[in-house]
């Protein structure tokens, strides 16, 4: 999903409350006009909006409900709409949003504004189907509603797609390794540094009854991002591109020696005995509860993990954090970094309005209220003071600003080869397949998106 290195500052600014994302079970939410609101602060600082032209007509939004919540969702187009209130704006949103509007983006008569987040929704694979709007010479110069360059505020710069920009990035999170530092304290455990540390207290772990490692095996995109993306990364030496090209379908990238170094880190936790066998079958609420429940020690899972089972954390769990654990020893932790964007749709029938709502939206008012209302960091710099931040988001800003960190800029691959890796991945933690049989699975994938 993405490119160029963070802001070492803007980073540690932004990463600073947080929590989640992923699909989180809420009721599904109709479509429906958003509701009106009295002017706020930010809402009368915000008529700049809509420029020196009154915006008029019909805006449509989609957005995704999960993890995160509605609650910015409500107020932001709550303060957009006071601030054009000629605008008729229509929410379409809830936890299945993407399903639902499919039909409608494959009829060409889709919503003018989306928020690319949850399932069903690729950014790749929405821009090779010609469905957003190129924003390339736009963004170089748009100005949020304050009048600063948007992409100056960015900690992570849009991807790019052929040298064009479709989509810009609005939410930050990273994968990495959870695991409860009370639980660690009380038996005498050590957070690990490196792949042999990880190996050497999963076999305490282990001994002491306790299931070292679970993942979600419904879902395995989770160990994929948590665990052999940065596994690949350490092995090609901390350089990141190769995941770029392996993205971009270049088979070449695809025979480097550094994924099957990165498979056999995963095949090692599975010989070792150290991943729970339950993992298989089980989806991402029911391997987190296991993990919150002690029943396993670590889980691979993105910042937005505490939010997300915030009803179900003991009082005295104290998640910890680490980007990666497959690194050797001495090597620089590798974090593979995600993020949800806003983008326009190329048929689009108000993109002036979603133009508009593109610079209300990336202010730094509104990235803090995100923060606030969603407990997720944004993209934009120095969105919030560090100064109420869990502990785990300490942790993770501590990892993500330090030279010491490879930070890996997000990266998507087509919907097929996510999909062809995600299975291949299930396969080789139980041992059907070998690394060498995992690399030819996908690859033949992607030779056929070659064709």
């Amino acid at each position: 999903m993405n490119m160029k290195k963070w802001s070492t500052m803007g980073l540690a600014a932004s990463m600073v409350l947080v929590a989640a994302g992923c699909g989180k079970s809420t009721p599904v939410e109709t479509t429906k006009p958003a509701a009106s609101a009295a002017p706020t602060t930010a809402a009368s600082a915000a008529p700049t909006a809509a420029g020196p032209k009154k915006l008029t007509g019909d805006f449509e939004i989609q957005y995704f409900v999960g993890g995160y919540g509605d609650k910015w969702w409500k107020k932001v187009i709550a303060d957009f709409q006071a601030a054009n209130p000629d605008l008729k704006i229509k929410e379409s949103a809830g936890p299945k949003i993407n399903e639902q509007m499919k039909p409608r983006w494959i009829a060409g008569t889709p919503p003018d504004f989306v928020y690319i987040d949850g399932p069903e929704l690729f950014d790749r694979q929405m821009v090779t189907d010609g469905q957003l709007e190129d924003l390339t010479d736009w963004i170089k110069d748009a100005k949020n509603v304050d009048g600063e360059k948007i992409i100056d505020l960015l900690a992570q710069k849009p991807q790019e797609f052929d040298g064009k920009i479709y989509n810009v990035p609005f939410v930050m999170s990273s994968w990495g390794i959870f695991y409860d530092k009370a639980l660690f304290k009380d038996k005498g455990w050590v957070e690990p540094k490196d792949f042999e540390e990880f190996l050497a207290v999963s076999e305490k772990i282990k001994g002491a009854g306790i299931n070292p490692f679970i993942h979600t095996g419904k879902y395995p995109y989770y160990i994929n991002g948590g665990v052999l993306l940065p596994a690949i990364v350490s092995a090609n030496n901390n350089d990141y591109k190769l995941l770029q090209d392996m993205s971009t379908n270049n088979l070449e990238a695809w025979k480097n020696p550094a994924i099957i170094k990165g498979l056999n880190k995963i095949v090692q936790l599975r010989d070792k005995g150290y991943i729970d066998k339950a993992s298989v079958q089980i989806n991402h609420t029911d391997s987190q509860s296991l993990f919150l429940q002690h029943k396993d020690a670590f889980i691979p899972n993105g910042l937005w993990l505490p939010n997300e089972m915030a009803k179900d954390v003991p009082a005295s769990f104290d998640f910890g954090f680490i980007p990666s654990i497959t690194q050797d020893k001495g090597g620089k932790a590798v974090a593979n970094t995600s993020t949800s964007t806003f983008a326009i749709a190329k048929k689009a029938k108000n993109k002036e309005a979603a133009k508009a709502f593109m610079q209300f939206v990336f202010s730094k008012t509104q990235a803090s209220q995100w923060a606030e209302l969603s407990g997720a960091p944004s993209n934009v710099k120095g969105d919030i003071s560090s100064s109420k931040a869990p502990n785990f988001v300490k942790d993770a800003a501590k990892f993500l600003s330090s030279p010491e960190t490879v930070v890996v800029p997000t990266v998507s691959f087509a919907a097929d080869v996510d999909k062809a890796m995600q299975d291949a991945t299930v396969a080789l933690t139980i041992g059907t397949i070998t690394p060498e049989e995992w690399v030819k699975r996908v690859t033949d994938v992607v030779a056929k998106q070659k064709k």
